[in-house]
């Protein structure tokens, strides 16, 4: 098949540099091509051993846990009992780009998720600052929820055996301690897991779900016996403004519901399971968001939120006046995190083995161990980036860097669908994106409005990102890029 519109090109063979710098730019890669690449690496291949039910255990296992247990907290404050209304409009700004995404991941079910749409959709430059943007949201969101992992941790022993780490041991600089040693460690346990295997991964992240599902229904049981009407009476306080910043600090809390489309070289049935598990994980995550942060305002009047991240035990120790249950609910918080940073970490090993492959970072994070299937030295070096990262820097900051990234990523997701279906029709689709393009143009409005909802400091820091990625770019990638040669690179044989 040909793009229309696009100067011929054959799967098997990228067309070669356009006459100047803006046609090389643009080139695009034929989605014939990234479908037959898939699973190939340097020296082996992955394997597809992930069906339906851990496609979608790896998305809850993303998204679920990072909102309630670490940012509710700092939501609270900002949008009073409002916040489940927060939740919601954060909810449906996922849910018009979680249709985008099961479409393309029907349609194009290879790992590099919304980088390897725009590559085909939109051209290089386009793909790699959606990459680019992948890597701050997996990154940076790993970082972030592991940086939360450490309170929850304290609750825990103190719960359990009376002690707690000093906080010069357990929080990052500013925020009171010297290095989040936690933090390091969960990203380190992560680390472990998934080198592996795929398989072995999503059979520990499965059990995590199960247990942090368990945990916030049991707060929900327990948490409406504190329930106060009143604690509703004055539903938006801060006005529409502040449910705005609200839904944009706790879109951070949807970040993952992504990573599915990020196995789609790993998926026994991509095309079939990739947009069930992705619909499947945000109908199952809205859900619970806004059942418990609705018993959590109802427990506790809004102005006694403070921004702590371990908000939900307190609201248990507060309605039972016994500790044995906000220790239980530490525990559950424990094991959620952790889930949170494994697929988080896996998604993100899997955007950088896409990315290698075509020839934009360096090689060495699409080498693939022979025995285990997984990309080995990928995943040591995105693991203690991610972890030195979180021992080092506040969570509130990584939050709100993390969501502008997500944002942009998604609002071109929601531009590739419609592009696509532009450019090529005739091709199958397992899912489509209902009244489109109405609905990817609400997505894209979505986004870009909850992008100006975040504050200042935040755009410079997405300002001073972007300008580092471009660099790299130019001085790297726009070289290098396999579609630059005028042939391919030879790549491993994909398994029978």
């Amino acid at each position: 098949m040909l793009d229309h519109g696009a100067p011929p090109q054959s799967p098997d063979r990228p067309s070669p540099p356009g006459p100047g710098t803006g046609a090389r730019l643009m080139r695009r890669k034929p989605v014939e091509r990234l479908v037959e690449e898939g699973g190939q690496g340097e020296g082996g291949t992955l394997r597809r051993s992930l069906g339906l039910w851990q496609l979608t255990m790896i998305s809850i296992g993303a998204t679920l846990g990072t909102g309630i247990f670490v940012v509710l907290g700092e939501a609270v404050p900002d949008a009073g009992p409002a916040v489940t209304l927060a939740f919601v409009i954060a909810g449906l700004t996922a849910l018009f780009s979680a249709l985008s995404y099961a479409e393309l991941a029907g349609t194009i079910p290879v790992s590099g998720s919304s980088y390897s749409y725009a590559y085909a959709t939109m051209g290089e430059l386009v793909a790699w600052v959606c990459g680019w943007c992948l890597v701050l949201e997996y990154g940076v969101s790993v970082a972030a929820v592991a940086v939360g992992w450490g309170e929850y941790l304290n609750e825990l022993l103190d719960g359990t055996i009376g002690v707690t780490l000093p906080d010069a041991l357990s929080a990052p600089p500013g925020d009171g301690g010297i290095f989040n040693l936690p933090a390091l460690i969960v990203v380190l346990l992560a680390m472990v897991f998934l080198l592996g295997g795929a398989r072995e991964s999503a059979r520990a992240n499965t059990i995590m779900v199960a247990v942090k599902i368990t945990a916030l229904l049991l707060f929900c049981v327990i948490g409406v016996q504190g329930f106060r009407s009143g604690n509703y009476e004055n539903f938006m306080p801060l006005g529409m403004a502040g449910v705005s910043a609200a839904g944009a600090t706790l879109f951070f809390s949807y970040i993952g519901f992504d990573a599915a489309s990020t196995a789609g070289e790993e998926a026994k049935n991509a095309q079939r399971d990739l947009p069930r598990a992705i619909m499947l994980s945000l109908v199952i995550v809205t859900a619970l968001y806004v059942l418990v942060a609705a018993v959590a305002v109802g427990a506790r009047p809004w102005q006694k939120f403070d921004g702590s991240e371990a908000a939900l035990a307190g609201i248990m120790k507060e309605t039972t006046g016994d500790a044995f249950w906000g220790t239980v609910l530490a525990a559950g918080a424990v094991i959620a995190i952790a889930s949170v940073v494994l697929t988080v970490l896996y998604g993100q090993t899997r955007i950088l083995f896409a990315m290698s492959r075509d020839g934009l970072v360096p090689k060495v994070f699409s080498r693939v161990h022979p025995k285990t299937g997984t990309p080995r030295a990928n995943t040591v070096i995105v693991s203690l980036f991610c972890g030195v990262l979180a021992a080092a820097i506040p969570l509130g900051q990584l939050a709100d860097a993390t969501s502008i990234g997500t944002l942009f990523a998604f609002a071109l997701v929601n531009v590739a669908v419609v592009v696509l279906r532009r450019t090529r029709p005739e091709m199958p689709r397992t899912f489509r994106v209902p009244l489109s393009p109405v609905l990817p143009a609400l997505g894209f409005v979505f986004c870009v409005w909850m992008m100006g909802s975040l504050d200042t400091v935040t755009w410079v820091v997405f300002g001073v990102w972007m300008a580092v990625g471009l660099v790299f770019y130019f001085s790297y990638g726009y070289r290098r890029s396999r579609l630059a040669t005028p042939v391919a690179t030879p790549v491993a044989t994909p398994e029978k």
